[in-house]
Formats: structure tokens, sequence, C-alpha cells
């Protein structure tokens, strides 16, 4: 076999719904020297990682770190460190990724009940108090921003229910936090994990994740020391959490001053997920979630503009990618190898019942930027008139520039000032 030369990338434009273009700020940060896992240099830059992304999901939470691994990773941990085998899961399921927490709770052992939603609608808060009465869950576990089919979950409300039902409340946030509102301590999330690659500008390999002093008591409870480091006095669990590498209780040791060793840090994302939320928060939470509103909705109204129909309900849609229906005699596989192809730019399939019907383009991170959307607008256009489609001229960037003519803060450099 002969040997690879050096990796060299294509140059691409990713408007999908995740992962994006990489905040270069955060490819050089991720280029910095490695230090050893317990020098001070490190150990200080977990304390502000933790520090960081308090502020981020909105949270008092002294259990707010990283999980060493892609945002699924973080969901498991989250799920076999909170739920015991046997115990009660509601999950409510309006796209993909409600499929896969109802999963990895069954491999974790839960008895997994769901509520069952047509994928571009959310779960309202009736349906679920009806499900919580009839199942009473020990958790209930929901996607708040679900890209496949770009639903946003409200939370209002959840939290009474739960103290009704005595019950821990879950968010998947991978692919909301940062670029939509989350207020994890307002809305009384238990848990809440997300990932880097989506709003948050990163890549993929790191998953922050926030933790209330609930649910903490609970994985506590499960908590055993392993035997190669444990001392006197350390806990040996009747009922441990079933996963070693995704033992929570553990890696909040790994945290902790004791720094109770439980793997490497990955220290490379580490410093990448550090800048992610120092990018994030020196442009001001709420400033970023603004930007995400404004791109997002130009992309909406400039894919209206060429004629195409969104998916979903509009009333309860993420900020940061739009599903857009596939034009009648349209190839959109082909729409979309062309857009590559001859563009650089990829814009995203997607599943399930919605396979071969919906595109779905993402406005988010770095890529939340108006040269990013009337640069994706125009290309779809000239791609979709190749294809045969009827599109109008112009009619996508036109829609476009009308939102940003509109829009209260002038922006600078395609990015809201």
């Amino acid at each position: 076999m002969s040997q690879p030369g050096p990796i060299n990338p294509p140059s691409r434009l990713l408007m999908g719904p995740g992962p994006i273009d990489a905040d270069p700020r955060v490819l050089r940060a991720m280029s910095a020297a490695l230090v050893g896992q317990y020098d001070p240099f490190m150990t200080e830059s977990m304390n502000e990682v933790m520090a960081l992304y308090r502020r981020v999901f909105v949270t008092a939470n002294e259990q707010t770190l990283l999980i060493d691994s892609t945002a699924r990773g973080a969901i498991e941990a989250s799920i076999v460190s909170l739920v015991a085998p046997g115990q009660r899961v509601l999950v409510p399921v309006f796209g993909r990724f409600g499929h896969l927490l109802v999963e990895i709770a069954e491999r974790a052992g839960a008895e997994v009940h769901t509520i069952d939603i047509e994928w571009g609608r959310i779960a309202e808060l009736d349906q679920i108090e009806a499900a919580m009465e009839r199942v009473r869950p020990h958790l209930l576990a929901l996607v708040h921003g679900d890209t496949s089919t770009t639903a946003l979950q409200p939370f209002e409300g959840l939290r009474d229910l739960c103290d009704r039902f005595e019950c821990l409340l879950y968010a998947d946030t991978t692919a909301s936090i940062g670029g939509n509102e989350f207020l994890t301590d307002k809305w009384g999330v238990d848990a809440a994990t997300g990932g880097l690659q989506k709003c948050l500008g990163g890549p993929s390999g790191s998953a922050p994740a926030t933790f209330s002093p609930r649910a903490v008591g609970v994985i506590n409870s499960r908590k055993q020391v392993e035997a190669g480091i444990r001392v006197d006095g350390d806990p040996v669990a009747a009922e441990p959490i079933r996963s070693n590498y995704f033992d929570l209780a553990q890696i909040f040791d790994y945290w902790s001053p004791r720094r109770l060793n439980h793997h490497t840090e990955a220290t490379t994302m580490l410093y990448g997920a550090r800048e992610c939320a120092r990018v994030v928060l020196e442009e001001g939470l709420g400033s970023f979630q603004a930007r995400h509103g404004l791109h997002g909705r130009a992309m909406m109204v400039g894919v209206e503009g060429l004629g195409l129909t969104v998916f979903g309900d509009r009333a309860h849609k993420m900020a940061n990618v739009v599903g857009v229906y596939i034009p009648d005699g349209v190839d959109g596989e082909a729409v979309r190898g062309q857009m590559l192809r001859d563009f650089g730019i990829e814009i995203g399939t997607s599943f399930g019942p919605l396979a071969g019907r919906v595109w779905r383009i993402g406005t988010m991170g770095y890529n939340a930027r108006q040269d990013a959307v009337l640069t994706t607008l125009a290309a779809l256009e000239a791609v979709l008139r190749r294809s045969g489609a009827g599109v109008p001229a112009g009619g996508g960037v036109d829609a476009a520039y009308e939102v940003y003519a509109a829009a209260s803060t002038p922006l600078v450099g395609g990015v809201q000032a």
C-alpha cells in the first residue's frame, strides 16, 4: 500500500445541520502546546471551562464540565448514570434524535415509554402531562432542538410536572445550545448535554454538560471508585453505574479539586471547547443568539423567495436550521452533489419519513453570517435552474437582503454589530 500524503481537505462551506466550519479562533486554540493532565495550567484551564460553560448553560451548577466524547457519548453518559436498570424513562419522540434517546435508555436497561409526535411538530405540555400520569417516570428525556425536523421543544412548565411526579428532567441540547435560548436553572433542567460542532462553532469530539444538585445526588448514590485508585472510605456501590468510561460519578471526581484519575483529559479538545465558549461570551450570549436568529430568518425567507416551501411548525423552529421541501421533479441528492462539486457548499439531507423529501440548511456558529447565507442562496438558485426548476431570478438573495435591511442593528462585515 502506498504511503498517503499529508492531510489536505478541500475548502468547504458547511451549510448543513452540522458539523459546520469551525471558527478559526477555535482551530488556533487547538494548535496550542500540550501539557500534563495535572499541570497547574491544565487544571486551571479545566476550572475556566467549568466557569465559562456555566454562563453558556445559564446555570449555577457546580458540576458543569466536559465529557470527552462526541455529543452522543454525553447523552449516553447522562442516561446510564441517571437511570438504573428497570427504572422508567419517558421520551417524547418528534424526530430522529428522540429515537436515539429511546435506544440509549433501552440499552441502559430502562423501561422506556414514548410519546410519538408527528415529525415537524413538538410535544405539547398536556400530552406530556397525560403520559407522565400514566407512566410515572424516573426520568423525562427530551431533545431541545432536533435537527432532523428543525423543531425546538419548549421547556416551560416541565419542571412543575417533574416535581409533581418526582421525576428528573434531561435535555439534549446538542444542536441548540448557544444559538437558541436555553435557561437551565430557570427551566429546572436537571441534566443537559451539548456538542461543539453546531452553534458553538467547534469540531465534534468534546461535549459540554451540566448537572443539577438533584441529578448529582442521584448519580453519586451509585458511585463506585475503581479498585486501583480506591482508598479507605471511598464507596463501593451495590448497583454501580453500568459504564466505566461514561460513569459521571467518576468524571465528577476527576473535575473536582481531588482530581481523582479517571482518564487522560483530551487536552486539545479542552482548548477548543474553552475557546468556543470564550468566543460566544465575548460576543455576549444574547447577541450571539440574536445573530443566529437574524441569519436563520434570512435563510428561511430566502428559500421562500426561491419559491420553496419551509417544512415544519414555524412557531417552534430552531433559529439555526431550516427544513425545505424538495421541489417536485427535482432530484434532491443530485442538487446536493452539484452544490458541493460546483460551489463547495454542503447542505443536508434528511432521515426517516423525510428522506428524499426535505433538505436541511444550517446557519450556525461561524457560518451564521450574511455572506454565507447569500452565497448559499445564490448557489442553490443556480443549481435548481440547471435542474429544470423554475425559480425567480435573484429571488432568494433579494428576499434575504430585505431581512437584513429591516434588521434594527446594522451589519458590519456580514456579522451583526
